[in-house]
């Protein structure tokens, strides 16, 4: 499989790709399409963190399978990857981040991905992270609710270190959800911006 990947990617991107390790923080709509893909795409190591177990509800933007509701979300998603990339290296945590063990969770990742619904939970990481672990980038999502052109979906830099993907302000209202196709665009954006990131291309 390396071989397959080095001949689509290049040699030396791929090796870049291979040792990276990136975490995700929430397994949701964002993050199981953030995860699959740079799964996809040959990265070498995923911390996935989250607290909660697949539900019904998540099966229509979340990729996880019938078969497994009731599992925590990284067991399911830990199953799913390594069926697309048997070689990938997984760190599961199966609890809720928060101020006091999110240092010790993170731990060797070059590249945060935020992918939580809630907002006082965005707001956490964000801070914690700009503030405590400057040599990491942050590359976290705002506003993919809806029904919206997805040409709106675009990643933006906000520091050197911090970037931001979504359309900046679409919510979740009654009648207007979470579809699937809006929220893969910005998981898709959130994961390309991380392998752009390690390519050495950073955005405007």
């Amino acid at each position: 499989m390396q071989l397959a990947l080095e001949a689509r990617h290049g040699k030396a991107l791929q090796q870049r790709f291979s040792q990276a390790v990136v975490a995700v923080c929430g397994l949701g709509g964002l993050g199981s399409n953030i995860a699959i893909a740079l799964a996809r795409a040959g990265l070498g190591k995923l911390i996935l963190i989250d607290f909660d177990r697949v539900d019904i509800t998540n099966l229509h933007r979340q990729q996880y399978k019938a078969s497994q509701i009731g599992l925590y979300k990284t067991e399911a998603l830990a199953e799913n990857l390594k069926e697309i990339s048997p070689y990938i290296q997984l760190e599961c945590h199966s609890e809720r981040i928060t101020e006091e063990n999110l240092e010790e969770l993170l731990r060797g990742a070059e590249i945060i991905c935020e992918a939580f619904d809630d907002a006082e939970a965005k707001a956490m990481l964000t801070n914690a992270v700009l503030e405590r672990l400057p040599d990491a980038y942050l590359v976290a999502a705002s506003g993919m609710a809806g029904l919206g052109s997805g040409n709106a979906i675009r990643s933006r830099r906000i520091t050197k270190r911090f970037y931001l993907c979504g359309d900046g302000h679409s919510q979740v209202e009654e009648g207007s959800g979470l579809f699937a196709p809006r929220v893969m665009l910005c998981g898709a954006q959130q994961a390309l911006l991380v392998l752009r990131l390690l390519a050495g291309l950073e955005e405007a």
